[in-house]
């Protein structure tokens, strides 16, 4: 007996050892040519992975957008690299070539970025960076060396000028206190067409007392980078930390940028090390008590935290910024804000943080009056929100794409967030001031979109579908039923805040056909005659648009669309939304299949991030993410948002899981919890 029970403590330890662990994605085996970065982020900087020692991918900087290369629409940019560095070891310079056991980590709970490496048998090097969540356009880094011989350590922070960006300038400036000595590496540029300056600026962190800090020594190597550099000898056995703080921000988010770049770093480097991690690690906290808590499956439990991670990190509270389908990634999608954001990212946020919630939902009404002059242009009354979106709120979609003119269902996406964002807060003066705007003008856009033909034959005619396979097609399933929802939400709204009914929104919305095959199918367009599409699109009317209830209904349409979706080059939302009906309709087994689905064959070396396709490069696909969770909260927890507020549904769950707590839930920040 005690040898059995003995067995069991040795194979249970094991299993925990080897388990996945919760809030840190650990790389260990690390192939440069198989690298897919990850990224910390605070909502306005993205910091994305290297697998070069000393290295970051690139600096992607929140609402910096300049009309340069494809489609001669705005495109995100590329940020100041400020947190590139080198080490020298007795005048060697380390690389990837001469340093080995290289292991990376991210800690999701706190945002910290780890990178760990050897140096022969001479010394072992660990640094650990930061965009720090409490001060949203300033960065650290912390660098520690350890040797294990005597040896001299020189250590440079470089500052490198993306090369899209042109005018550069730099500076090295020291302004001297009796307390201290700011030593402040600095740069500014234009983006490519001018239209921003761009600048940063950072300055290191010693652990001496003032008077005794290594010497810093400044070097200008060309126009597009410069570097400040000490050296310090170290003793076998000691070890050595310094760090490097700084900020980079934008003529997009202050008049004066280069100044305001050096003063921000100025205030961190004198807030000291210690309390930019205490506040730092506090900001993460309080975003983390808001969780989705999964037991019996520790990989989902830990890739589910790299969702809600991701689309944190990427989103922040009192900003107006939406979120591009990478968020702060990369430069994919060229940082346009889609559909992507509005159907399927902003519902988790909203269920989880409703503050940032509102700052993607407040992008929007801060672009209405553009919404509105691209109504006006194609002949329409209210407003027309853009297919693609960036800092101006014009149409950003290339030419080329039909989905700029012809993708109108993204106004009803719009006009959805805003009506979920009053139901979950019940915030009659957001709704009045901000949301009633959005509802009423996206209403008056389809009460003049709509061609009437005839009762019950209000169409709306040459449209791309949800299914963007779909090209200038008559009577979207999608588009209809979202057009209907919209119009019934903004009576819903007038309601609330006792306004008259519109009755012509009334009669639209009862005359919007939604049309079947002669089986009872949903049929998703008017010449749809069972093609393969590239993704949700019928079974969006079940949810989030709850056009369609009834349960056979939601199962017929299920099985005939999921045979309709390829196995390659589809994005990664439409299994999420069948794992979410699927777990709504109480088939616990095939919603887990479809929630694999969803993202596992779309995940990428070595950190698990999501590319956007099956066998996809270009992560990270926050869209794909925001889905997934969806079918957590509101397929297996058994979330809905109503006209009241949150409600829970009876959740259902796979065999795999044991319990699912989702906690800090709305603006009361409840708990919900489906099994033990």
């Amino acid at each position: 007996m005690k040898k059995e029970i003995l067995f069991f403590m040795i194979l249970f330890g094991h299993l925990l050892a080897n388990a996945q662990d919760p809030w840190k994605i650990i790389a260990d085996k690390i192939d440069p040519d198989k690298y897919f970065g990850i990224t910390a982020a605070n909502g306005i900087i993205g910091i994305v992975s290297s697998p070069q020692p000393f290295k970051v991918k690139n600096v992607v900087l929140a609402g910096a957008y300049d009309t340069y290369g494809r489609g001669r629409v705005s495109n995100f940019l590329n940020g100041f690299n400020l947190l590139n560095m080198y080490i020298e070891i007795d005048g060697k310079r380390l690389d990837g070539q001469n340093t080995g056991s290289m292991q990376q980590q991210l800690d999701m709970r706190h945002a910290a970025f780890t990178t760990q490496l050897q140096y022969g048998k001479k010394a072992n090097i660990k640094y650990t960076y930061y965009a720090l969540r409490h001060l949203p356009f300033t960065v650290l880094m912390d660098v520690t060396v350890t040797a294990n011989e005597d040896l001299k350590l020189t250590a440079a922070s470089v500052m490198e000028t993306p090369d899209a960006l042109r005018d550069v300038e730099n500076y090295y400036n020291e302004i001297d206190r009796p307390h201290v000595t700011l030593s402040l590496l600095t740069s500014t540029a234009k983006s490519p067409a001018g239209k921003l300056q761009l600048c940063a600026s950072n300055s290191f962190l010693f652990t001496e007392q003032h008077g005794n800090e290594p010497k810093i020594i400044h070097e200008m190597w060309d126009n597009n980078s410069h570097l400040m550099k000490f050296s310090k000898s170290l003793k076998a056995g000691e070890s050595y930390t310094y760090s490097v703080v700084g900020s980079t921000i934008s003529s997009a988010q202050h008049a004066d940028p280069l100044n305001e770049a050096e003063r921000m770093t100025i205030f961190a480097k004198l807030e000291g090390h210690d309390r930019l991690i205490k506040f730092h690690n506090s900001a993460w906290d309080e975003l983390w008590k808001s969780d989705i808590q999964i037991t019996g499956d520790p990989q989902a439990q830990q890739d589910v935290h790299s969702m809600l991670y991701h689309l944190t990190s990427f989103s922040r509270a009192g900003t107006s910024y939406s979120l591009s389908p990478m968020g702060l990634s990369g430069l994919g999608y060229n940082g346009h804000v889609f559909w992507d954001t509005d159907l399927w990212m902003f519902p988790a946020l909203l269920v989880l943080h409703p503050d940032i919630a509102k700052s993607l939902i407040e992008y929007r009404f801060g672009r209405l009056a553009p919404a509105k002059r691209n109504a006006f242009a194609h002949g329409y009354k209210g407003a027309m929100y853009p297919w693609e979106s960036a800092d101006s709120g014009v149409e950003e979609t290339p030419v080329w794409a039909l989905s700029g003119p012809f993708e109108h269902h993204i106004s009803a996406d719009v006009a959805l967030s805003a009506w979920n964002y009053y139901c979950v807060t019940q915030d009659k003066n957001w709704l009045k001031e901000k949301g009633w705007p959005i509802l009423s003008e996206t209403a008056d856009f389809w009460a003049s979109r709509v061609e009437r033909n005839g009762a019950g034959r209000f169409d709306i005619k040459n449209v791309v579908a949800a299914d963007e396979w779909a090209e200038n097609v008559d009577n979207n399933a999608f588009t209809n039923a979202a057009a209907k929802l919209n119009l019934k939400n903004a009576n819903l709204a007038a309601a609330v805040l006792g306004l008259p009914q519109n009755k012509d929104w009334d009669l639209v919305e009862k005359n919007i056909p939604i049309l079947n095959f002669p089986d009872g199918v949903t049929k998703e367009h008017a010449s749809y005659n069972g093609e393969g599409i590239k993704q949700a699109d019928v079974n969006l009317l079940a949810y989030p648009l709850k056009t369609i209830t009834d349960k056979s209904q939601i199962a017929k349409d299920l099985s005939y669309y999921e045979t309709r979706v390829p196995d390659e080059g589809t994005p990664a939302m439409t299994h999420a939304i069948f794992a979410l009906l699927y777990a709504r309709t109480g088939n616990a087994e095939k919603a887990y299949r479809y929630f694999c689905e969803a993202y596992q064959p779309n995940l990428n070396p070595p950190f698990r991030v999501i590319a956007e396709t099956k066998g996809g490069t270009n992560p990270y696909f926050a869209t794909g993410a925001g889905g997934v969770l969806q079918s957590v909260l509101m397929g297996f927890g058994g979330l809905d948002i109503t006209n009241k507020g949150i409600i829970q549904l009876p959740g259902t769950l796979p065999a795999k899981w044991k319990s699912l707590k989702i906690t800090g839930v709305g603006p009361e920040r409840k708990t919900f919890s489906v099994g033990n």
